[in-house]
């Protein structure tokens, strides 16, 4: 993996990481009545899929199991409609999705794509 695409996938994994930081101990009900909260999720994510999209080729096939596509268009989505986020999804992404990739990543910069 090129040393950009290992500090990228470092930047996804420090975003990831502080998203969790900040819901640690919150219930979900806390995104609708705390904008504080909401925008730091948004943002944390939206930084976790700019630097996905600009992993490269070569380096998103060595860890063809992380969703890519889905990672930037959620960046996407939360970047041209932040009008129209869905909080529930928001939320789950956070709680569901992020443990699982900051694991992934991690062994990948850690030990190489094959772990």
């Amino acid at each position: 993996m090129s040393p950009d695409d290992r500090w990228r996938l470092h930047h996804m994994i420090e975003a990831a990481e502080q998203a969790l930081a900040f819901v640690a101990g919150r219930e979900r009900s806390a995104l609708d009545s705390d904008d504080m909260l909401r925008l730091a999720l948004t943002r944390a994510v939206e930084i976790v899929g700019e630097a996905a999209s600009q992993v490269s080729g070569e380096g998103r096939a060595e860890l063809a199991d992380v969703p890519w596509a889905q990672i930037v268009g959620m960046r996407n989505r939360l970047v041209h409609a932040y009008f129209d986020v869905n909080r529930n999804i928001l939320w789950d992404t956070v709680q569901l999705a992020l443990p699982p990739l900051i694991v992934r990543l991690g062994a990948a910069v850690d030990h190489g794509p094959g772990v």
